[in-house]
């Protein structure tokens, strides 16, 4: 019986082994080879890798990944990490290059170009073209000796001793390697231009993050017809027509000169009713609440949501610089757009 941990050699039925160790033996197994190929990496690291970075740090177009098969989905990968880290990429898919898209390569381009054994035949039909463009050229690869490796100005090793299949032929520990190797460069590069996390959420407005530090109270606050405007003599009646009107949960009382002077809410309303049962004739200068919290449209919208937790209210008045209310924020649609 085989003892734990050990590597099952080339050519051994599977089949037959079904039943030999757990399924959590053969993960942990696959674990420590692919963890062991990207440390093995690190200690590879050298000068190239430095030449690398700086090639990438000059480039003034973009950086193109490309890869066949495996090593492809790695590249879409890293080049979608770099894009959103501040370096403009582009994912190329070489056996479509060869037919019209090495358009998308020009002279100011560095091209990653990845593939193990180097000799992978759709990114070697690139290469002379890849060449005569002007691109950089930069390599991920196994084998040093290879034709990409010959091609390029820069060769990053990502050889593997083995791969975590069983027979040593399924891309595992290898596309592992290459995929650390690029989140290393990305996160090298992110620093080495001070990126900053405003800017990372700018490239992702759709996120958690890009909400947090993109969203102001401006951009979701209710406007126009959107705010009840009533004045301190407006009867109750006529209030709660206006908030129903507007489908708000609250109405804001001006001035003549539009100026705030308070806020009507549904606790307002029902402390009202219990004070005079004959509420709906009295004008709401007698019920409202006076120099209520406000902000201002440039705040972020998860400072809104923080006051409106911790005063315990429901809605928020936007005023601009001269006291005027332009915008009203509900708990409902900041928890709405999470």
């Amino acid at each position: 019986m085989l003892q734990k941990g050990t590597f099952i050699k080339k050519g051994v039925d599977m089949s037959k082994l079904t039943d030999v160790r757990s399924s959590n033996d053969i993960a942990k197994m696959v674990l420590q080879i692919e963890a062991e190929a990207v440390a093995s990496i690190a200690n590879h690291l050298d000068d190239n890798f430095e030449k690398a970075i700086d090639i990438l740090l000059s480039c003034r177009g973009r950086v193109i990944v490309t890869g066949m098969g495996k090593p492809g989905i790695i590249g879409r990968k890293i080049s979608a990490t770099l894009a959103s880290t501040g370096t403009p990429s582009l994912w190329l898919h070489p056996a479509e290059a060869v037919h019209g898209d090495l358009g998308m390569v020009v002279k100011d381009d560095v091209v990653i170009a990845i593939s193990n054994s180097g000799e992978t035949d759709e990114i070697k039909k690139l290469l002379p073209t890849i060449k005569k463009i002007g691109a950089k050229l930069i390599a991920f690869t196994g084998n040093l000796k290879s034709t990409l490796s010959e091609y390029s100005d820069v060769t990053l090793y990502v050889g593997v001793e083995k791969e975590a299949c069983p027979f040593d032929l399924v891309p595992t520990a290898s596309t592992v390697a290459a995929l650390a190797l690029g989140d290393a460069i990305a996160i090298v590069l992110m620093q080495k231009r001070g990126f900053r996390p405003e800017e990372y959420a700018f490239y992702h407005p759709g996120g958690a993050l890009g909400k947090r530090l993109l969203l102001t109270v401006g951009d979701i606050m209710r406007t126009g017809a959107d705010i009840p405007l009533v004045t301190e003599e407006t009867l109750i009646k006529d209030v709660l027509f206006a908030i129903t009107d507007a489908r708000a949960g609250a109405a804001v009382v001006v001035d003549g000169d539009k100026q705030l002077i308070g806020i009507f809410t549904d606790g307002d309303l029902r402390r009202s009713i219990e004070k005079e049962p004959n509420v709906g004739a009295m004008k709401v200068s007698s019920f409202m609440t006076r120099r209520p919290i406000t902000m201002t449209p440039d705040k972020l919208a998860t400072e809104a949501l923080r006051i409106i937790k911790e005063r315990r209210i429901d809605e928020l008045i936007v005023v601009d610089k001269d006291g005027h209310p332009i915008g009203i924020v509900d708990e409902k649609d900041l928890l709405g757009l999470g």
